[in-house]
């Protein structure tokens, strides 16, 4: 559940003279927002995901009970390094003395990395998820990804302390009734992604790919600016027959993309695109003969997406 606006706004005003002292980023201030919500309301168990990296992130102050890097992918490279064994360091910075770290990460090169890294911070104990396992048991998420998350979220809750843990070998079956909003939501003709990066969209090609949506596909795909969307929109076109380009309103106005750029930069072999700055616009012309619907390439293109379509509610 979201917290609500007058939590949010009592909580504002009792940190604003520590943020401002401070100069907290927006995300600092949000992140102890959150917290302090969360500990004032006597939360059980509170799963905690970084905004970028993991050693510097505003979110690492804490000393969980269970800590976990799923996968390893090429982002933020200005700030996290140019490889994927300088972002496996940084998101290893998560790793805290004598607390379980669980990893995902299936190349052995960079799983050796993380595992010196949390090995270096005293983690223990160190699990290596084996992620390619068949399932063992439903679960209410798309795609095959899903199944390397629901061992590593199993990996984790058999870590953790009484009186929380362990769920056991096989999945639990409530991985039945597992929901992610805008992780391929499907609703009707539309599918829902927040894929931001070419890893998030090689994920959402081979999902549509398996899931078989109709034809025609036309994806509206709205991307920030500091991310790689060229290699995005190259995988993309392998399952998506026509673009219509757009800015999400609610995406920061530094941090926009520049359509006429894109227009000179795409490629001869994407797929047919169109260019509508104008986003209410935008999400009527994608849906002009369009079989599915994708909306995908980041929050805000999906959170916008949602809030304005009648009868579907904002992604929490």
């Amino acid at each position: 559940m979201p917290i609500d606006e007058d939590a949010f706004a009592e909580w504002t005003t009792y940190l604003k003279p520590h943020i401002e002292r401070l100069d907290a980023s927006f995300f600092e201030a949000t992140t102890a927002l959150a917290f302090a919500d969360l500990a004032a309301r006597g939360v059980h168990i509170g799963v905690i995901e970084v905004g970028m990296g993991g050693r510097l992130d505003a979110t690492n102050v804490i000393t969980p009970l269970v800590s976990v890097v799923t996968k390893i992918a090429r982002e933020h490279t200005d700030y996290l390094g140019p490889d994927l064994a300088s972002i496996a360091r940084e998101k290893a910075g998560i790793a805290k003395r004598d607390v379980p770290f669980v990893i995902g990460e299936r190349d052995p090169a960079i799983r050796e990395v993380l595992v010196a890294e949390a090995e270096r911070h005293g983690a223990n104990p160190v699990i290596l998820v084996d992620t390619e396992r068949p399932p063992l048991g439903p679960l209410g998420l798309r795609g095959t990804h899903q199944h390397a998350n629901a061992w590593v979220a199993l990996a984790a809750l058999d870590a953790l302390p009484p009186p929380f843990g362990r769920a056991g070998e096989a999945w639990p079956a409530s991985y039945a009734d597992a929901y992610l909003p805008g992780r391929f939501e499907v609703r009707e003709r539309w599918i829902f992604d927040v894929a931001h990066n070419p890893d998030g969209a090689r994920v959402l090609a081979d999902t549509l790919r398996a899931y078989a949506p109709p034809q025609p596909r036309h994806a509206l795909m709205g991307v920030l600016g500091d991310k790689d969307y060229a290699g995005m929109i190259k995988i993309l076109t392998e399952q998506i027959d026509r673009f219509v380009f757009t800015t999400p309103a609610s995406a920061p106005l530094q941090r926009r993309w520049n359509l006429e750029r894109l227009a000179a930069e795409l490629p001869p072999s994407a797929a047919p695109a169109a260019f509508e700055p104008d986003f209410d616009r935008a999400l009527e012309q994608v849906q002009e003969g369009a079989g599915t619907i994708v909306v995908t390439g980041s929050f805000h293109t999906v959170g916008d997406a949602l809030a304005r379509l009648p009868g579907f509610a904002a992604v929490g």
